[in-house]
């Protein structure tokens, strides 16, 4: 399938072209008269919080943007103008298909497509993202997490169908909150243990929120971190930051029951007390829905005619393989082929069980396909954010040094 595929998180959108992805969370920076998006937007919203909306997908519409923020008038305005910078970081792919969350209404999907008949692309499929990765997977239900909300999908299979019964907002139970209350708990932790508080000045606290992701990745391998911001050092455990994720955990119990089985997107394997509630649940990976589109190409790709909002695919699922979670590559992929060890100069390290910490805040983490880079880095010589799956032969490069991953054969 030469067609692009636009991921839809506001955590994270993901442009996936030509087997690599684009990655840029659903922020907008205001800078003069116009705008930066994505994690550089992102790195600035502790420092200024002013010239920040981070809520225009959530909010996309017509209706006058308030508070103002420079010359766009509403949230369709910078809906815009994001897809136009995204397209053109993926490489300017002619035609899209796009994976919507559930939480979207009917009036904005109209309103999106409208959107994208004004960019240098064409829109050739729309579809339900929690229906587009639960046709690979068997799950009763499907959950994402975006900045604003946490998004419940439940899944019926009839026959050799997949679709969407319902879909569940789950208010106040986003990242943004998740992540308010893990600086809350980490920044206690240092006024405790160093008497500084990371969050008395703007460039301490922006600091804290960026070391997050490593905490987070390497607390799912081992039980405490040492959070490191301006020198200062606090020790955290897994089970202090916990009590950040019982609102969602919460009110998964209530909507789920003790015996659903759950399907998750990777953000979610960070979760604090996510594995021990639900050791069941199934985690994606990251390419999940780049590999499924794959494989649904035929029923998503419309060439000619009107479309139509997917919501119903066949049950890959029933296959002994798209069981196993491996979806089949298309025969022009490129086989991944993971890696065994770390070159950095001349010394190669082997890759263990868990987390390798590279530069800065930028991390290697183990999932079922290999490793996943966890931070920014440039990889290949071109920017890559979190979620970005390696395989040997990668160059990863951050503060001017260089990692290569490697296969070391047996023989």
């Amino acid at each position: 399938m030469s067609v692009a595929l636009l991921d839809i998180n506001d955590c994270n959108l993901r442009l996936w072209h030509d087997g690599s992805a684009q990655d840029s969370p659903g922020y907008a920076l205001l800078e003069g008269d116009s705008y930066r998006f994505g994690r550089e937007a992102r790195g600035s919203a502790r420092l200024r919080p002013r010239d920040i909306n981070n809520r225009y997908w959530l909010q996309l519409g017509t209706a006058p943007l308030q508070p103002a923020l420079g010359p766009a008038r509403h949230t369709a305005d910078l809906v815009h103008a994001h897809l136009q910078q995204l397209h053109v970081q993926a490489g300017a792919p002619a035609e899209l298909l796009l994976a919507c969350p559930g939480s979207m209404q009917r009036e904005q999907l109209s309103l999106l497509l409208g959107i994208a008949q004004q960019c240098p692309f064409r829109v050739v499929g729309l579809v339900d993202r929690a229906v587009l990765l639960g046709s690979a997977q068997r799950a009763d239900y499907h959950l994402e997490m975006q900045l604003h909300q946490s998004l419940l999908t439940e899944l019926v299979r009839s026959g050799d169908q997949v679709a969407q019964a319902r879909s569940i907002a789950l208010p106040g139970c986003g990242m943004l909150q998740v992540q308010e209350r893990l600086v809350e708990i980490a920044a206690d932790a240092f006024i405790r243990q160093t008497r500084f508080d990371p969050r008395r000045h703007a460039r301490t606290e922006q600091a804290l929120y960026d070391a997050l992701p490593a905490a987070l990745a390497a607390l799912a391998e081992r039980p405490e971190y040492n959070f490191e911001v301006e020198g200062y050092r606090a020790r955290l455990t897994r089970a202090e930051l916990k009590p950040a994720s019982e609102r969602l955990l919460n009110a998964l119990l209530e909507n789920l029951g003790n015996t659903a089985q759950l399907l998750a997107d990777p953000l979610l394997a960070l979760l604090p007390g996510m594995a021990e509630t639900f050791p069941d649940a199934r985690i994606l990976d990251s390419d999940a829905a780049w590999r499924t589109s794959l494989a649904q190409a035929d029923q998503l790709v419309v060439k000619d005619g009107p479309l139509s909002f997917v919501s119903a695919l066949p049950d890959l699922a029933a296959t002994e393989t798209a069981d196993a979670g491996i979806i089949p590559a298309a025969p022009t992929a490129k086989a991944r082929i993971a890696p065994t060890h770390l070159l950095s100069g001349a010394t190669a390290r082997p890759l263990g069980a868990g987390p390798v910490t590279l530069a800065g805040q930028a991390t290697l983490l183990k999932n079922g396909e290999g490793w996943v880079l966890q931070g920014e880095a440039a990889v290949n010589g071109e920017s890559s954010g979190s979620g970005r799956q390696l395989q040997a032969g990668d160059i990863v490069e951050i503060q001017d040094r260089e990692f290569r991953l490697i296969e070391v054969a047996d023989d």
